[in-house]
């Protein structure tokens, strides 16, 4: 039987957070849209990460919606630490990244949507909460990453 939290088939998010001309990525799923106007999204990101540290000290960053072939960056984006393993340099080396809106990116996302931090809550648990304004987006694709993907991968358990 499913765990209640992974019953149902969210969608797999990566979070594109900047440093100067480097780019870090996470992925989450705590990411719920909150209100239509204006467009606010909440995400929750795990403590102790690069992801959490960038956010402290640059507003801007780009939400990417995943597409099902992106399955496989799942590995590299989450269960890595940004402090560890240089996100930017795997990325480039393998031609994965593009620019959009004058951040990089990864390609064939299925939407992205630049993100302005507007308030940053206490941590949470393992997670600090944090509400964005939705500043542009754009959809590629209607196919998303989702949960119940990486179950069938055997990359999360069910």
């Amino acid at each position: 039987m499913k765990k209640p939290w992974n019953l149902p088939d969210s969608t797999v998010y990566s979070l594109a957070t900047y440093n100067e001309n480097k780019v870090n990525m996470n992925i989450c799923t705590y990411v719920t849209p909150i209100s239509m106007k204006p467009k606010l999204y909440a995400i929750a990101v795990y403590e102790n990460t690069k992801t959490l540290e960038l956010l402290r000290t640059n507003p801007i960053c780009v939400l990417q919606l995943l597409n099902p072939s992106q399955y496989n960056l799942v590995t590299y984006l989450g269960k890595k630490t940004g402090h560890n393993f240089d996100k930017h340099a795997y990325l480039i080396k393998r031609n994965l990244l593009e620019l959009w809106q004058n951040h990089l990116v990864l390609k064939n996302t299925s939407a992205l949507l630049m993100l302005e931090k507007i308030d940053e809550n206490k941590s949470f648990g393992d997670h600090v909460v944090f509400v964005f304004k939705v500043i542009q987006s754009k959809t590629f694709a209607q196919e998303l990453l989702n949960n119940k993907l990486l179950i069938q991968k055997k990359m999360i358990r069910a």
